[in-house]
């Protein structure tokens, strides 16, 4: 059974940071594509970033580039999204997604990923 478990979401004030968690089990952890989608009230789901680690791809939104970066440690099957300089506009629902072939849209089709984590708030106050 393939699981994705996020976590480090919380409560920070406009230019904190965070560093938010995805340990997944289940799967090839280097077979796969992980990325990182948000979800704020009344809003579509969108991409944040997104990371193979064997072949050394990473992907980012242009609104979150230069503020948060994402990594992998694939001796935990974990990987990380570190967010700095975060504004209010990034508060939302991140969720951690895992898909086996990068979808032909482009690494942002979240209708494309197989697999999905349950969600961990972040909430930035201004």
């Amino acid at each position: 059974e393939v699981q994705l478990v996020e976590s480090g979401g919380g409560l920070v004030q406009a230019g904190g940071s965070l560093r938010l968690s995805c340990a997944a089990s289940g799967l090839s952890f280097d077979d796969y594509f992980i990325g990182w989608f948000r979800q704020a009230p009344g809003k579509e789901r969108e991409g944040v970033s997104c990371i193979r680690h064997s072949i050394g791809v990473t992907y980012s939104a242009d609104s979150v580039k230069g503020r948060f970066t994402i990594s992998s440690d694939n001796a935990k099957n974990t990987v990380y999204l570190q967010m700095d300089s975060l504004k209010p506009e990034d508060t939302a629902v991140y969720y951690c997604a895992a898909v086996f072939e990068l979808p032909l849209g482009g690494w942002s089709e979240s209708n494309e990923y197989d697999y999905w984590g349950q969600g961990t708030q972040v909430t930035v106050s201004s």
